[in-house]
């Protein structure tokens, strides 16, 4: 948490605030942002960093109240805590001798432009600033300015100080009386606008501060997009200063205004009060962490001979029952809440577990192979055999241990991995056209059961190492990689760039899927084994690689995602209620939009459509069912057999009603006078040759298309690796696309540095991202202890 130093008051809803931010004061250049979050409800707001204080640790910011959130931000006061405040975030603006640069700030758009000011003149730059408000309480910082700047010159529009007029005159009188080389806009977008077509006129390169919806501020969920020169650009990741000659302002303008219903709604909801409201306190979260009560046993307890698939106990369980009795056992079916119900609740879990009769019998099918298949087929090498045989025998906390030794995740793994077709496609049941064991519902059960009845196993580290090590992202394979190494005693930090740990198993996976409470959990038990956790750090702006190597951490494993959503390049894709689903999940899944006491906004449509036929897609739509749509329909441009999501979520999403929309494309999107989207064309399509994935090429039939209504789309297509490390790190090997490059062990070119997951891979499976987590760990160990 952030604490605010002092508070100033510039008019009747603009503060100057500055906040203690050591890490981020550090690293701030001129045109950086962060992004700020008020109580545990509170929605992620970007705010531009006006000025920073290395030698005090601190940032400033100036807020204007035009929401919930910024008034409720000002009404803090000083010695109160922000509760998140993480950056700094966006492209530095590019500072170099241009000549004369002609700066031109708008109300709180002369706060961010402040520090650019002051760049431009030790760059050698003379700096003319056009300082521009609707009156003179509205003029701010202009004794900074002055200091910063050659000139300043003053415009308010009732002429109550400096020239009557607007932005636009004062900058034109310069322009008339010398030349200008080079021109910054910063303020409302409107006024951006018209700064770009003056400039424009007169053949002035301008540069302009977009500040745009957002919801994490580091390119994860697609929100602030924007068409510069007729291409999709992030603003917290490309920007937020472009061309301002390449910006399409009207729609920039439109989309500021996407949540503007619900932002009243929420407002009026609110206002009363705001006086009240103490989200801004201390949180005793970060004075306490919930401890997890330990079994006696430790994991790895079990002796070598009675790991053994010969051992005494072993063999006995196999001729209790003879393999072809085993074999003629049905495989057991979990029970699940009734579809029509469930497709109204958003947090309940739609499968109920094993009862432990259920498992026993599940367990008696496994006919414990010599050479078990299963085995093979898991990326994180579970001893699948032997912890069956444990609940087998009725040893259901044994049976979580043994997963444990080579799973830090086992209740997660139950719930989302694809063991169809992993694990369970290996299995000998199978070759008899028989079903395979149900192996993901067994070890769910199994780490469920040690949970219920607490009976965690404690990580006992090996002798300790003295050695640090970093792990960036608390995602899967970030987590996997954090227990395996502190089992092997190394000192391990992991840096989390959101307010909450997790990653996608927090803001992508829906708590119908997969309870939060079963990630925090496994997050718990490993902050109980010594594993520390940092979050609202990203690493590559926050702190770099570098200076995480030069606080003396010896390796780096780097597990931050494939968080760039992808987009089709559509025309109209851009226009208000079309999100990807990275933004869709994470308003409702890590923010609670849906909540009537979360800050954050969200759209409630009545006819969604999710384009996409992957688990992420099938989440979505099966989300908007749970928040209300009347029609949530899965656009997918092949047939139902080439889905990429797994065929349970297929089926539920059926029962839930759902409907799939096979063998189409959409082309383009219509809008309504607002800018919302009201309609979809879809092409249709047919099956050519399999392309490179094995699957059939779906090919577009000539003049076959049909118009459908929608007033919310979400694009579910797939995610690229997220620049910032990649882009942050000097010298640093990358793929075709931008994945960073590693060898078989996991290491990058830079030998310190480790990477695995969706940031390698480009978009996978929680547990292909756990294997990677593993064997990072395996390989730091081994380079650590030559």
């Amino acid at each position: 948490m952030n604490k605010i130093v002092s508070k100033e008051l510039y008019s009747e809803k603009v503060f100057k605030l500055v906040v203690e931010a050591p890490l981020i004061a550090r690293s701030r250049k001129a045109g950086n942002f962060v992004i700020v979050r008020i109580g545990e409800k509170g929605e992620r707001i970007p705010l531009t960093i006006a000025e920073a204080d290395v030698e005090k640790g601190t940032i400033t910011l100036v807020v204007q109240a035009v929401g919930l959130s910024s008034t409720k931000l000002i009404k803090m006061k000083e010695g109160e805590y922000l509760t998140d405040v993480v950056g700094p975030l966006g492209k530095p603006t590019e500072i170099e001798n241009y000549g004369t640069v002609l700066c031109a700030g708008g109300g709180v758009g002369v706060a961010p432009m402040l520090p650019i000011v002051q760049a431009l003149k030790a760059a050698g730059n003379k700096v003319i600033a056009v300082l521009a408000g609707r009156n003179k309480d509205l003029i701010i910082m202009e004794d900074e300015m002055r200091a910063a700047a050659d000139e300043v010159i003053i415009m308010t529009d009732d002429g109550s100080y400096g020239k009557k007029g607007l932005v636009t005159q004062g900058m034109e009188e310069v322009i008339n009386r010398e030349k200008v080389d080079k021109c910054f806009a910063i303020g409302p977008a409107i006024m951006m606008k018209f700064c770009c077509i003056l400039t424009k006129k007169y053949g002035i390169p301008t540069d302009v501060s977009l500040n745009t919806i957002m919801v994490d501020g580091t390119g994860m969920c697609g929100a602030c997009r924007i068409s510069i020169g007729g291409k999709t650009k992030f603003v917290c990741v490309d920007g937020p200063e472009f061309d301002g000659h390449e910006v399409d302002f009207d729609e920039m303008l439109k989309r500021l205004g996407g949540f503007k219903p619900q932002e009243m709604e929420a407002y009026e909801a609110h206002a009363s009060k705001l006086d009240q409201c103490d989200c801004w306190k201390k949180s005793e979260e970060d004075a306490e962490e919930v401890k997890v009560q330990s079994a006696p046993q430790e994991i790895g307890a079990e002796t070598e001979e009675d790991k053994s698939r010969n051992a005494e106990w072993r063999v006995e369980l196999r001729k209790a029952i003879t393999p072809k009795e085993r074999m003629a056992k049905q495989r057991c079916e979990m029970e699940e809440l009734d579809a029509d119900y469930r497709a109204t609740s958003l947090h309940e879990e739609v499968n109920r577990g094993l009862s432990a009769q259920v498992a026993v019998a599940e367990a008696q099918r496994c006919l414990d192979c010599n050479n078990p298949g299963c085995v093979k087929g898991c990326p994180v090498s579970i001893d699948i055999p032997r912890f069956i045989k444990h609940i087998e025998k009725g040893e259901f906390v044994e049976a979580a241990h043994a997963i444990k030794e080579s799973s830090s995740l086992p209740a997660v793994c139950g719930r989302v991995c694809p063991q169809e077709k992993q694990c369970e496609s290996q299995c000998i049941h199978l070759k008899t056209k028989g079903n395979p064991v149900a192996i993901g519902y067994l070890e769910r059960f199994a780490a469920d059961y040690e949970r219920e009845h607490n009976a965690v196993a404690p990580i006992v580290p090996n002798e300790k190492k003295g050695k640090k090590v970093a792990v960036v992202g608390s995602g899967p394979a970030g987590l996997t990689c954090a227990g395996d190494l502190v089992r092997r005693g190394y000192d391990v930090t992991v840096f989390e760039a959101l307010h909450a740990l997790g990653g996608v198993l927090k803001y992508g996976i829906p708590e119908y899927r997969l309870p939060n409470e079963i990630v925090d959990f496994e997050i718990n038990n490993l902050k109980n084994s010594g594993v520390k956790f940092v979050k609202d750090c990203i690493v590559g702006k926050t702190i770099t690689t570098k200076q995480l190597e030069e606080e003396g951490y010896s390796a780096i494993f780097v597990a931050s995602g494939a968080g760039l959503p992808n987009f089709m390049g559509i025309p109209g894709e851009n226009l208000i209620n079309i999100m990807s689903s990275n933004e869709y999940l994470t308003r409702v899944n890590l923010m609670d939009a849906s909540n009537p006491d979360s800050d954050t906004p969200i759209v409630f449509g009545k006819h969604v459509a999710v384009i996409g036929g992957g688990n992420t897609a099938m989440d979505s739509v099966r989300t908007a069912k749970r928040l209300g749509a009347e029609t949530a329909t899965i656009i997918y441009r092949r047939s139902e057999e080439e889905m990429p999501a797994r065929i349970e979520e297929v089926r539920h999403a059926k029962e839930e009603g759902v409907i799939f929309h096979t063998l189409c494309n959409p082309i383009e999107y219509l809008a309504d006078e607002q800018g919302r989207v009201q309609k979809m064309v879809l092409q249709k399509m047919q099956l050519g040759e399999p392309d490179a994935s094995g699957r059939r090429r779906p090919e577009p039939i000539p003049g076959a298309t049909e118009t459908v209504d929608v007033d919310l789309v979400v694009v579910s297509i797939g995610v690229s690796p997220n620049p910032i490390i990649p882009n942050s790190v000097e010298g640093l090997d990358l793929g075709r696309k931008g994945t960073i490059a590693v060898n078989e062990n996991m290491q990058s070119n830079i030998p310190t540095l480790f990477a695995g997951g969706d940031i390698v891979r480009g978009g996978a499976t929680v547990i292909l991202a756990m294997g990677d987590g593993k064997k990072a760990a395996e390989s730091i160990d081994q380079m650590l202890s030559e």
